[in-house]
């Protein structure tokens, strides 16, 4: 049976988005994976490119309110920035409540190449934490 993981940040546009994808797709097989957030701002156009770039198509997940997910009693709930930490709801049931911190890219200054090079390196970063996940 596949454990369910919650990766949740503010925006839901950008980290949360990018571990979800990631997520589905190397571990996929262990995992149902869902994404939300406390304060949805709509799925980042570089998250989906920067997916893009290393075979991975995100361009059907949605940005959505913790509140729009159906009920589960998820395994782990992970988040992604310190204000979704704070903010995280109460989930009951036995789920493992974690945070992994990772810079929001989504708030990157720069000209466009920069911001995408910012959106490459949390990428990055959120591939090898979920490869390095320990169930």
């Amino acid at each position: 049976m596949k454990k369910k993981v919650l990766f949740l940040c503010t925006g839901n546009s950008a980290r949360s988005q990018l571990a979800e994808g990631l997520m589905r797709h190397f571990r996929g097989d262990e995992f149902e994976v869902f994404s939300a957030g406390t304060d949805p701002k709509g799925v980042h156009p570089k998250t989906i490119e920067v997916l893009s770039e290393i075979g991975i198509d995100a361009s059907t997940q949605t940005s959505k309110h913790i509140n729009e997910l159906p009920a589960k009693d998820f395994d782990y709930i992970i988040t992604l920035c310190g204000s979704a930490a704070q903010n995280c709801p109460v989930f009951f049931g036995k789920g493992v409540k974690m945070h992994q911190g990772f810079t929001d890219p989504a708030a990157a200054a720069g000209c466009d190449q920069e911001v995408l090079e910012s959106f490459r390196t949390v990428r990055d970063q959120i591939k090898t934490f979920i490869h390095e996940f320990k169930a």
